[in-house]
């Protein structure tokens, strides 16, 4: 099968001599799966129309991969193969799918894990999470976008899943171009939240009506991290959403926690799950603002063996860097002033466009502020079943840092 033509446009300058000049755009001349739209021929990407399959072609001609169209989006043309003219059809879908599953087999994380990391596991856009007995299918690009039934269809097959619920995230939707994807059941049933277990602790989630997928799988190895610190510490969990890092510290033999979110939803299912688990003497969750909790417990003079603070993103985009820096560095200064002599702060980032290293900065300038000293015992990502694609090394979003504090 021949798919159509997508010729990348020739760098500026090149050979003098004039013989044929084989520009190459940055994202493919890396093995990126990503081609920009700066590198393309964008009208003739246009009339394609999106999702379409393509090959894509250096400026020379010379065959570069396979892959979908997306001309609405920053992200012209996802790659989904190195090979040219190889169409994704069912049994390419099938196939990825079962790679991707046996992967988690292999790392022992089977069956509550993320199935399915988008490009990572060569299905690019895609996200498929296992909850209990649920799986939370979110189709985010163009290309699968119109293979929704197949996906579906394979997932229901091979996930072993009593109910596959389909879903999009609406920010990742809107920069293809998408329309928003409600929450839908597409095979099976439910009777409402779902019951997991994690480490042997009972949690209860809403893919439904949940924030991402309902569950949180990337921050497994931090929480089961932070309940091996807990004992015998009093804990304050920021943002604690549904209760993975409370739940976790109370199993652990916490002293006592305090949950803090804003969402009444999540905060139901935390306080099902600490009665499920009988912690109900032992956790106490409250809705407030986090900032607004911290400045509380400041006037209160109330500090923690442990403080966990991992928020929802505080930039969506490049262009909210900056604000979003401000608030990290808040956020470590006034979480860091909560921790007792001795004790331990986790502080996370789940925003893909604030790099590492400056997350790093402001988390350490925030420590100063709070004049902190101490010992970072942590730097972590997701956990093994969000892999990074090689080529791609900004799509490693999550990002944790452990400390002791003086």
């Amino acid at each position: 099968m021949s798919l159509p033509r997508l010729s990348l446009l020739a760098r500026p300058g090149g050979d003098r001599r004039g013989d044929r000049r084989r520009g190459r755009g940055d994202a493919a001349a890396r093995l990126r799966p990503w081609i920009y739209a700066n590198e393309i021929d964008m009208p003739a990407a246009k009339a394609l129309g999106a999702g379409t399959q393509v090959t894509v072609t250096d400026a020379g001609g010379a065959p570069l991969g396979s892959g979908f169209v997306t001309p609405q989006s920053l992200i012209a043309v996802r790659l989904y193969d190195a090979a040219p003219d190889r169409p994704f059809d069912e049994a390419l879908l099938d196939q990825r799918l079962g790679q991707a599953i046996a992967l988690r087999q292999r790392l022992g994380l089977w069956p509550q894990c993320r199935i399915v990391h988008a490009e990572a596991d060569g299905l690019p856009a895609l996200v498929v999470d296992r909850i209990g007995d649920t799986a939370v299918v979110q189709v985010n690009g163009a290309g699968l976008d119109g293979l929704r039934d197949a996906v579906v269809a394979a997932v229901a097959a091979q996930s072993g899943a009593a109910c596959v619920i389909l879903r999009g995230d609406e920010t990742a939707r809107h920069r293809e171009g998408l329309p928003p994807l409600p929450a839908s059941i597409a095979h099976g049933s439910t009777g409402g939240p779902v019951t997991l277990q994690e480490n042997g602790v009972t949690f209860h989630a809403d893919p439904m009506a949940g924030q991402k997928t309902g569950w949180y799988h990337d921050q497994r190895d931090n929480r089961i991290m932070a309940g091996r610190l807990a004992r015998d510490l009093e804990v304050l969990d920021l943002y604690c959403h549904s209760g993975g890092f409370a739940l976790h510290a109370a199993a652990g033999g916490a002293a006592a926690v305090i949950g803090i979110d804003s969402s009444a939803p999540a905060l139901e299912l935390a306080r099902a799950a600490a009665a499920a688990n009988g912690f109900g003497d032992q956790v106490s969750f409250h809705r407030q603002e986090a900032f607004q909790a911290l400045a509380a417990l400041a006037q209160d003079g109330r500090r923690f063996g442990m403080v966990i603070a991992d928020p929802p993103p505080f930039a969506r985009s490049r262009k909210d860097v900056p604000t979003a820096a401000k608030a990290y560095r808040k956020l470590a200064r006034l979480a860091a002033d909560r921790v007792q002599p001795g004790g331990f702060l986790f502080i996370a980032s789940c925003s893909h466009a604030v790099e590492p290293d400056r997350f790093a900065e402001e988390v350490g300038r925030g420590l100063q502020l709070a004049g902190r000293g101490g010992r970072l015992l942590q730097a972590a990502g997701a956990s093994a079943d969000h892999p990074v694609h090689v080529a791609l090394p900004e799509t490693a979003y999550l990002k944790s840092l452990l400390f002791q504090l003086d």
